[in-house]
């Protein structure tokens, strides 16, 4: 027997990991919302310096980090086989195994795991993996109702919107619009609630017990898969998913072939990374875990979907595999400058911030200049700070400058193109000292643009398609090498 761990041939995912317009587009309809603004500015802040209080606490952090970077690696090296490891360990425990090629498949196989139950309505734990496959979307097209169950995610549901956080889904939202949609959309609920955080919690709380209680069928993601025993682990910090994993009769759970671990030993370095870089907490409040069927305690009939959607393309790249290191922990978002300004949404792929312009243009494929995921390798000021941040140390600056090189190759058609030529140029002018000094004197002419300000805000083109979305200083009186010659001029004598 063997087992199917993708196409010889480029498969592209599928799913929501594509948008419908380039990020800068997205992203400049983004910037003219001030209320988003407030809203991500305040949330990352908060979440960012509690997070650096929480790594602090940890004298070993950094050989933690490297540890979980090792890890990470060798399951890379050994994905085929620890997947057949993980299959056998989890149909021996009494669990069934699906391999789903892409977004389509997986959808299906679920589908007809629940319509098996002759149930119309899952509960869910949060999950990732469902939202990049867009499940709750196809479930409903068959007739079937998903109830997420994880406040964030039920206040994007109840707001027909969409996630712009990989941990905190709703964080573009604040508690006054929290409020408008429980009362527009939650059945029940009291039409004198406040927008308190504990009266809009207990509102939640109230509405889902219901569902928990009834519910026949859960569907949940997992933040890991432990190859040695069959074992999957879902991390939470509210309780829903503990409910969603041990009330219904059949649990179905869709996993990323890359979530695996080993041993279940090396899960320790993991439950040290994730929660104090995802929620700033020492330990998850809730930790569950669950190794198949276990007759007259949790569900009964138990089902794992592996997902590929484009993760052995990723596999294949030696520089960009690293993507699949990614253990969710959004830490990379909340560091973000860019993200911080433009959102979640502008990213177009459920994967927003530096981790998913990485991920998501390698996950779909580009079909070159037009395609929305081609500019997201763009979407980074190239700092650094996400790569300080990731808790398995993902280089994801290198990356970026990598999937732009494959991006700028993939359009050279014989013909030198624009960006080429002006690289040719700034080479020339480079390469001789006369040259550069005077184009720096030249330079200083764009003073007159830069005003009382002293900043460029506007250009012709071509130079309009930098100052679209970056002001430029203007140039200083003096260069530094007339203030060198002028302070050191007598230094040779």
């Amino acid at each position: 027997m063997t087992t199917f761990l993708g196409s010889p041939t480029f498969h592209p995912g599928t799913g929501n990991i594509r948008g419908t317009e380039s990020f800068p587009d997205a992203a400049r309809k983004a910037l003219t919302d001030t209320q988003l603004r407030a809203n991500l500015g305040a949330a990352t802040t908060t979440i960012r310096n509690k997070r650096i209080a929480a790594v602090a606490e940890v004298d070993d952090w950094e050989e933690l980090r490297r540890a979980g970077s090792a890890l990470k690696a060798d399951v890379m090296a050994r994905l085929p086989e620890l997947l057949v490891q993980f299959e056998e360990n989890v149909t021996a425990r009494g669990g069934t195994v699906h391999w789903a090629r892409d977004a389509e498949e997986a959808n299906r196989i679920i589908t007809d795991l629940v319509r098996a139950t002759g149930s119309d309505e899952v509960v869910k734990v949060k999950s990732m993996a469902t939202q990049e496959t867009g499940l709750n979307e196809h479930l409903e097209e068959n007739g079937i109702a998903a109830i997420e169950t994880d406040l964030a995610e039920l206040i994007v549901q109840l707001g027909e919107d969409k996630p712009s956080h990989i941990l905190v889904p709703a964080i573009h939202r604040n508690r006054a619009e929290i409020r408008e949609i429980f009362l527009n959309a939650m059945p029940g609920v009291d039409k004198d609630i406040t927008d308190d955080p504990r009266a809009l919690a207990m509102a939640a709380r109230a509405h889902l017990r219901r569902k928990f209680l009834s519910a026949k069928v859960a569907i949940s993601g997992a933040n890991f898969g432990i190859a040695e025993t069959g074992t999957l682990a879902v991390v939470e910090s509210e309780g829903n998913g503990r409910m969603c994993l041990t009330l219904p009769d059949t649990l179905i759970t869709l996993m990323g072939i890359e979530k695996l671990v080993p041993t279940f030993t090396d899960l320790e370095v993991f439950m040290q990374l994730l929660p104090r870089s995802s929620t700033a907490e020492r330990m998850n409040p809730y930790t569950s875990m669950w190794t198949g069927v276990h007759p007259g305690d949790g569900p009964q009939n138990f089902h794992v979907v592996l997902l590929d959607n484009g993760r052995t393309n990723v596999l294949a790249d030696e520089t960009g595999r690293s993507a699949l290191h990614c253990i969710r922990c959004s830490a990379c978002l909340n560091v973000c400058p860019v993200y911080e300004r433009a959102g979640g949404h502008a990213y177009g792929s459920v994967y927003p911030g530096p981790i998913g312009a990485i991920l998501s243009p390698q996950l779909t494929g580009t079909t070159g200049h037009d395609d929305p995921n081609a500019s997201l390798p763009y979407a980074s000021t190239l700092c650094g700070a996400c790569f300080d941040a990731c808790p398995v140390r993902i280089d994801i600056p290198s990356i970026l400058v990598h999937l732009r090189a494959e991006q700028v190759d993939s359009e050279r058609h014989g013909l030198p193109g624009g960006q080429d030529l002006a690289m040719k140029a700034a080479g020339f002018v480079m390469g001789s000292e006369r040259r550069f000094a005077a184009a720096e004197t030249a330079a200083k002419v764009g003073r007159v643009l830069g005003g009382r300000s002293g900043r460029i805000t506007s250009l012709p083109y071509p130079a309009s398609k930098w100052t679209a979305s970056r002001d430029l200083p203007a140039p200083p009186k003096e260069t530094f090498r007339q203030w060198w010659a002028r302070t050191h001029e007598d230094t040779t004598r």
